[in-house]
């Protein structure tokens, strides 16, 4: 073998490993042109069967053809030339080939047919089953739209015995539960994909292809909470691989379904070169149809002009791509059925097309910024008859005054209805009604404070006009406090002193109800507040918390004598709540949950639930401050309850994030992630996922990791990262989510990512005064290097991690870095250095008492390391350098499970199998006798233990017996 065939070799090798796309594509085409030059058979047919792996997994599957010709002429011609490997990849490899042709309409349906017969031929002259043949078979039918031809290949599939050139189990049982969907069979299909979903069969690209193919049968099937961990976890299994694009159009197509549109223009954003890869146009055909009908939602919904991305060289919207992909979709859908003789194709593609969502809304935990702000949710109607007839202006007069006389939060709908029905029609109103319009304009909180002012000024004009003078003061009253809110507090103050005492004169005259004149009182607690909330200096806040107290006061002795009189109720629960403010301003928290408490029921009592939910609120935060979390969350579940009908998104959001927290402080982790799901959907709708939302889903992966949802964990955490920085959320909350993203990554068995997070945080954590989570992370990053073997990388963070413990005085973690040095060096075969290493951490023990269990640990690894630095087996002369070893391992092992034995019966476990390991080498010693005496001492440690109600004993004694065995078979 020439040195250049051997290159060329190592850097096929190579190129196996890199990213799927274009750049690996061209180097093998490279490497195949270098192995020509070579003049040597075997190795031109390696670069070929690796010109057709690359090409297979990437976009240009079309180029597939030509090598796989060239490879079978090659076996015609020079069979001998084929190692049993590369014959076994020629025959592997005509199974690609064939079922990529159905993806490519240029090719007839003739030669399709023709290259099937023709592997089904040589499979059966090579000894092959057939079973891999009537899958290909079943996949043409399926294109074709065939259901007979089909479920007869089908039946003959699983009937056909499994070899060496059937598909993995992975892929088989995608195909199955496949052709069940195709069937309408969703209930099967998610059968036959269960043991690839669970982890029993997987491959280079499953489960990745059947998360995405269940993604609909999920939800057909009423599993949507599944369906969206498969999308969470699936699309960044997908995200990466270039060949995937058929499974990143189900991902889409689901976002299309689910209310979650935004998300699925992420999708499209991210891999814009799938607008043009032409070498697998069944997969572009399916790309471009679920873009069009993600397009399609984004009009529907009202986003048409939204910019989009598209293929590049063109700006497109909305509305202009769901034209071009459309047409694209149907123009390929045409080209397969001129190919094939039939209509499927199209037929298929435009149901696809016609899709409508399969759910309004499924909250995901990832962020996507919404195409345009979302309006505020409507408030839900007090009653309605379905289709009733749109009431004429009286009658939307009559119901804005009914439901602002039940205060239903309805009211300010009925009069925007009012408003806009009066000035669609030119109809003059009467001067209350006027009144009214106005008042209710200034209250909607659509318009600044200082605007909301003015019109407040002007509904009070029109009362005035209209005579109720008692009205028209609240109105002023409500003014003054917009000014508050503007800033003006001062200038709010002195307008609201006279109006106090115009509106309690009034009320004594009888001009006046006991509503308007209370809530005058009201607006003047409410500027207080705003006084003391804006008040800077120390005795300046003590004042107005002092003001707000006396104010609030005022208020209760207006209104609690006239307690069920005139709607006063929510005027003595706002002021208990004020007194609430002012108990918990001066620390005594038990005092403001008190009165928090006696202000829902005030409402609750009068019939007004959802004025409860700002009370339940509260009641919840400072119930979960005094750590009362059962009441805590009794208050958030109420106040969400309450709620839900009728706040905006941005309310929504707050009320679960808040039900999330109080379960989250009780360990209802299940319900603590699904509202807060719900808490990162609500705060996309208000416009606030990258303010409220960024902390939600942060919390949320926090809540689906020790659920064992590490992959949606990842998701989660992955997409929010971007959106922390130590400025805006403080180096804390980045150094969490960095830290729970390495755990979620090594759940995944991703150490290598896993590392990369731990180090960023490590270093941000280097600046902390306190320096414990600097060294846990540094030993967090070692432990992973050294699980994806990069020595070098963990040896640093190890050495970071040891000399962060003995600043700190924390010995058993320097031992235990010292420990896993030594494993790293003898990794290298410094084998000197790894005994060093143990060395120091057996003194460090030996130093300290505290430390017995981990000087126990150290001999015992001290054994291991010796045994396995050594090669070959021990041999029978005393100085055989590895009969000194073992001597020197059983000598270690030996004081390993003394010092165990000593260190309490907590241990009696890990001394046992120190016994256990001394057995093993006295056995290779050849000293039988000495080895049973060990197994003995282990056995009669576990007497009257039943067997299977330890694990730990039951694998003991199993291995005793094993000793036992292997000493007799030796004797």
């Amino acid at each position: 073998m020439s040195a250049d065939a051997e290159t060329i070799r190592k850097a096929l090798r190579e190129n196996q490993d890199e990213p799927e796309g274009p750049a690996r594509n061209a180097r093998s085409e490279r490497l195949l042109a270098e192995a020509e030059q070579c003049g040597d058979a075997g190795l031109l047919i390696e670069a070929l069967v690796h010109q057709l792996q690359v090409y297979n997994y990437s976009s240009e599957k079309d180029k597939m053809f030509v090598p796989f010709a060239r490879l079978l002429r090659m076996w015609d011609e020079q069979p001998g030339e084929f190692s049993d490997f590369m014959t076994h990849h020629l025959f592997w490899m005509f199974k690609w080939v064939s079922s990529s042709m159905t993806d490519q309409p240029h090719i007839p349906l003739a030669s399709i047919e023709k290259w099937q017969a023709e592997m089904e031929h040589r499979y059966r002259l090579a000894g092959h089953s057939e079973r891999a043949v009537r899958q290909g078979e079943l996949e043409i039918a399926r294109h074709l739209g065939d259901r007979e031809r089909g479920e007869r290949a089908f039946t003959a599939w699983l009937a056909a015995d499994r070899d060496r050139m059937a598909n993995c189990h992975a892929c088989e049982l995608h195909g199955q539960g496949s052709w069940h969907v195709w069937n309408g069979r969703d209930e099967e299909a998610l059968k036959s994909w269960a043991p690839v979903l669970d982890g029993e069969h997987v491959c280079a690209h499953e489960p990745h292809a059947v998360l995405a193919s269940s993604l609909l049968p999920l939800l057909r099937t009423g599993r949507a909470e599944q369906a969206r961990a498969h999308h969470l976890r699936g699309y960044r299994m997908v995200r990466p691989m270039e060949s995937m694009r058929y499974s990143a159009a189900l991902h889409i197509e689901f976002c299309a379904l689910t209310g979650n549109e935004a998300r699925g223009v992420e999708i499209l954003a991210e891999r814009p070169a799938y607008f043009t890869d032409s070498g697998n146009p069944g997969s572009l055909l399916s790309f471009l149809t679920v873009t069009a009908l993600l397009m399609d939602r984004l009009v529907a919904l009202g986003h048409g002009g939204q910019s989009v991305p598209g293929p590049a060289g063109t700006e497109w919207t909305a509305a202009s791509l769901a034209v071009e992909a459309r047409a694209g979709a149907l123009d390929l859908a045409a080209r397969f059925d001129a190919r094939n003789g039939n209509g499927y194709v199209g037929e298929e593609t435009r149901e696809r097309l016609a899709r409508v969502p399969l759910l309004d809304r499924l909250p995901l935990g990832v962020r996507a910024a919404r195409p345009v702000n979302a309006a505020p949710a409507p408030v839900r109607p007090a009653a309605a008859a379905p289709e009733a007839p749109a009431p004429d202006l009286a009658g939307l007069l009559a119901e804005a005054y009914r439901l602002s006389e039940a205060q239903h939060p309805g009211a300010r709908e009925a009069w925007r209805a009012v408003s806009e029905r009066a000035g669609a029609e030119g109809a003059e109103l009467a001067t209350l009604d006027r009144a009214n319009l106005e008042d209710h304009r200034a209250m909607d909180g659509s318009r600044p404070p200082a605007e909301a002012a003015e019109v407040f000024a002007r509904a009070a004009g029109l009362y005035e006009a209209g005579g109720d003078a008692g009205e028209a003061v609240a109105a002023r009253a409500r003014g003054a406090f917009a000014r508050a809110l503007d800033g003006e507090t001062d200038e709010a103050t002195a307008l609201i002193a006279p109006l106090v005492e115009r509106a309690l004169a009034l009320h004594a005259g009888g001009g006046a109800t006991a509503r308007q004149a209370s809530g005058v009182l009201v607006c003047r607690a409410r500027i207080a507040e705003q006084r003391m909330l804006r008040a800077q200096e120390e005795k300046a806040h003590e004042a107005a918390v002092a003001e707000l107290e006396e104010a609030a006061r005022e208020v209760l002795a207006f209104t609690e004598p006239r307690n069920g009189e005139d709607r006063v109720a929510t005027r003595t629960a706002e002021a208990l709540g004020f007194l609430g403010d002012v108990a918990a301003h001066r620390g005594d928290a038990s005092a403001a949950l008190g009165l928090y408490q006696r202000a829902s029921a005030e409402v609750y009592g009068a019939g007004l639930p959802w004025d409860a939910v700002e009370y339940e609120t509260w009641t919840a935060q400072t119930a979960a401050g005094l750590e009362d979390f059962a009441t805590a969350e009794q208050a958030a579940r109420r106040a969400l309850e309450h709620g839900e009908p009728f706040v905006a998104p941005s309310g929504l959001a707050r009320l679960h994030l808040r039900l999330a927290e109080m379960l989250a402080a009780t360990g209802q982790l299940p319900e603590a992630a699904d509202r807060a799901l719900d808490a990162s959907h609500w705060a996309d709708e208000a416009g606030e996922g990258d303010t409220l939302g960024v902390y939600t889903r942060h919390q949320l992966g926090g809540w689906l990791l020790p659920l064992g949802r590490a992959a949606e964990a990842a998701a989660v955490l992955e997409a929010v990262l971007p959106d922390i920085s130590a400025e805006h959320h403080g180096d804390g909350m980045l150094v969490q989510t960095l830290w729970w993203l390495g755990d979620a990554l090594t759940a995944l068995d991703e150490p290598r990512a896993a590392a990369e997070h731990w180090l960023r945080a490590a270093d941000i954590a280097r600046g902390w005064p306190e320096q414990h989570d600097h060294a846990m992370l540094a030993q967090l990053a070692g432990q992973a290097l050294y699980r994806a073997e990069l020595n070098a990388e963990a040896e640093r963070a190890y050495a970071r991690a040891g000399e962060l413990w003995r600043s700190l005085d924390e010995m058993p973690g320097l031992v235990r870095t010292l420990r896993v040095r030594a494993w790293i060096a003898l990794r290298e075969d410094r084998t000197a250095e790894a005994r060093k290493f143990m060395a120091e951490a057996e003194r460090e023990c030996a130093a300290r008492p505290e430390l017995e269990a981990e000087l126990a640990s150290t001999y015992r690894q001290t054994a291991d390391l010796i045994v396995q630095s050594c090669e070959g087996e021990p041999g029978e002369a005393p100085d055989d350098p590895v009969r000194s070893a073992y001597e020197e391992a059983l000598g270690y092992a030996g004081r390993a499970a003394e010092t165990f034995r000593t260190a309490g019966s907590g241990h009696l476990g890990l001394s046992t199998a120190a016994v256990l390991m001394a057995a093993w080498l006295e056995a290779d010693l050849g000293r039988g006798p000495a080895a049973l005496e060990r197994v003995r001492v282990v056995l009669e440690a576990y007497e009257g233990v039943p067997e299977g109600t330890d694990e730990t004993v039951d694998a003991r004694r199993a291995e005793a017996e094993s000793v036992r065995a292997y000493v007799t078979q030796s004797a």
